[in-house]
């Protein structure tokens, strides 16, 4: 079997019986590695100590006034947060189970980082045995930030944080604006994944390197629809249909979620009747439609009408797609209303 996203630390976890994974204490010191919790060379006495007893033993208690005891109020609060969330995923049945449980609270107690580094790790486990690069592709939005550029008509994404770093290279290089202006690919040196370069991305999937031409590559496209069923199916047992569609043509709809912030302000203004000015039209990079196979399970406002999935991209033309908000969002039937 093809390994791939060897950096999501799923190698150091269990899956348990019920197929989610399970924390170990292997999974614990790699945050300990973080730069964020290693002590710098100024750290206090009470600072190396607790870092040093955790490595020891990883799953210790760690009291409150253990905590308070280091002189840094910037270590303070990050060792609050590690410790936190450390005792959440020792406590819970499995990773899913804290993000299911994190994603319908709003997670509003732990960094963002957190809830990315755990989106990782799960998608790794749900997408276990995909042979489609297309569809491992399209998943990595779901834990890493995308640039969006529009080239020769199609709209690409491509890592954020990459071409950040790219920027930021060629600004020491001293590369002249005639370069970059020359340059013949949309993303510097990266390739656009297409049917003759696909097969590369088992060797370099931990690089985010390629390119998703989601505009234009209709591949592309049913790749994040996968993702989306195979997310939901993970985490929340419920099988879905999910494929792109032009626009909403039903006058009835009911139900809609936004897979991120400029989506959920979208899906808010045809709520409401608004009309939208070109530059929203624009922005929309995904609309797809989700179906619930079982319709037992769907809200009863929502009946046998489809749910629409709006994915869109900021101003500053990146796309951060919150998967949690398809655990938060999605309109399933209480219990005591599933016949």
């Amino acid at each position: 079997m093809r390994e791939f996203w060897v950096a999501s630390g799923h190698h150091l976890t269990r899956r348990a019986d019920h197929g989610g994974l399970v924390a170990t204490p292997e999974l614990i010191m790699a945050y300990l590695a973080r730069p964020e919790l290693m002590p710098p060379a100024d750290a206090c006495e009470a600072e190396r100590n607790l870092h040093a007893s955790l490595l020891a033993d990883p799953l210790r208690p760690v009291a409150k006034a253990d905590i308070a005891a280091l002189a840094d109020a910037d270590a303070r609060e990050n060792w609050t947060f590690m410790i936190n969330f450390r005792d959440r995923l020792a406590a819970a049945p499995s990773l899913e189970a804290v993000y299911t449980n994190l994603a319908r609270s709003g997670g509003s107690d732990l960094p963002p980082i957190f809830l990315s580094q755990l989106c990782h790790l799960i998608l790794r486990n749900a997408l276990e045995g995909c042979d489609d690069p297309y569809t491992l592709r399209a998943a990595e939005l779901f834990y890493r930030s995308q640039q969006a550029t529009v080239h020769e008509g199609a709209l690409l994404l491509a890592d954020a944080e990459v071409i950040e770093a790219q920027q930021h290279a060629q600004h020491d290089a001293h590369s002249s604006p005639l370069t970059a202006m020359l340059q013949p690919k949309p993303f510097g040196e990266m390739d656009v994944m297409d049917d003759d370069n696909a097969w590369t991305y088992w060797s370099r999937s931990d690089a985010h390197a390629m390119v998703m031409n989601i505009g234009g590559n209709p591949k592309a496209r049913a790749g994040l629809c996968r993702v989306i069923e195979r997310w939901i199916a993970h985490l929340m047992g419920v099988s879905v249909k999910v494929e792109t569609v032009a626009s909403i043509e039903d006058r009835d709809w009911r139900w809609y979620i936004g897979m991120d912030s400029e989506g959920t302000r979208i899906g808010n203004a045809l709520w409401s009747g608004a009309a939208l000015d070109g530059n929203a039209v624009e922005g929309i990079v995904a609309l797809m439609r989700l179906e619930i196979e079982d319709t037992r399970l769907v809200d009863e406002r929502v009946g046998n009408k489809p749910i629409y999935l709006i994915l869109a991209v900021g101003a500053d033309k990146v796309v951060r797609l919150k998967p949690q908000n398809l655990v938060a969002g999605l309109p399933l039937a209480t219990p005591a209303n599933v016949a």
